[in-house]
């Protein structure tokens, strides 16, 4: 029987899961676009029904024009709230059934004894780690991380990284050492200094960048929270877009290959 190595076996993991991470997010990519498409012609549709609807009451009878546009306004938000749910639901099923892997016990076993082993070597796959508070941070980290992702910037990223069943402080640990900068989006929840942003932020102060994004709070705020951060080139969404600072970011974190 030829020696188990453990090298070649973890370099096909994460070819394999980078393999699917890809695929996943193109068929993501296409399901959007796709849904998109669908929305904006039945929204098209849904305008060019209801002006000849609305031109063809005015004319046939003045004082109904305020209650049929009552029913359109009505009609419109419950397919603009269908339309949301849907989508949602199948992004959601697309990402839950790209990380389902079922391995029998023994496969199970090996594959824990090589993550283990390997975990020590920080490949360092990830170009920033992007630390944020859930309380009042999780919607613009899911929009600055969806920007980053889409100018090709790898973010360590917990909703993502995170896998279901092993220890989260031990995967954070590990998406920590293998990203090489770090971005610390600061919120009024983040500066109420919480254990696991503190933890993070802590760690990401040894990166040779670590980048701060303020929303909803001042670089006054900051300085209060701590005096090191206002001294560190940042960005806040007060006076850019979540694509601007994306685009800035990704000109800082990204390595250019010759």
């Amino acid at each position: 029987m030829a020696n188990f190595n453990a090298s070649q076996f973890n370099a096909q993991i994460r070819a394999a899961q980078r393999r699917a991470e890809q695929q996943l997010r193109r068929e993501i990519d296409r399901v959007n676009r796709a849904n998109q498409r669908a929305v904006n012609e039945y929204n098209r549709q849904v305008d060019a029904h209801n002006k000849r609807e609305i031109d063809r009451v005015n004319r046939a009878n003045p004082k109904a024009v305020d209650d049929y546009n009552r029913q359109v306004a009505a009609a419109n938000r419950k397919a603009d709230a269908h339309n949301k749910r849907v989508i949602d639901d199948l992004n959601k099923r697309l990402q839950q059934g790209s990380t389902t892997v079922r391995y029998t016990e023994p496969e199970r076993r090996l594959a824990e004894r090589v993550h283990d082993a390997v975990a020590h070597l920080d490949p360092r796959e990830y170009d920033t780690f992007l630390s944020y508070a859930r309380l009042d941070g999780e919607e613009i980290a899911i929009q600055l991380r969806d920007a980053l992702e889409a100018r090709r910037v790898a973010v360590w990223f917990d909703h993502v990284a995170i896998q279901p069943g092993r220890s989260q402080a031990l995967q954070m640990d590990q998406g920590l050492r293998k990203a090489r900068s770090g971005i610390a989006l600061l919120t009024p929840a983040y500066l109420a200094g919480r254990f696991w942003t503190e933890r993070e932020l802590g760690a990401l102060l040894g990166k040779s960048t670590l980048i701060p994004v303020l929303h909803q709070v001042t670089f006054d705020d900051v300085k209060e929270y701590s005096g090191i951060l206002p001294d560190l080139a940042g960005f806040t969404t007060a006076n850019d877009t979540v694509e601007e600072i994306a685009e800035k970011i990704a000109a800082a974190v990204l390595v250019t290959e010759s």
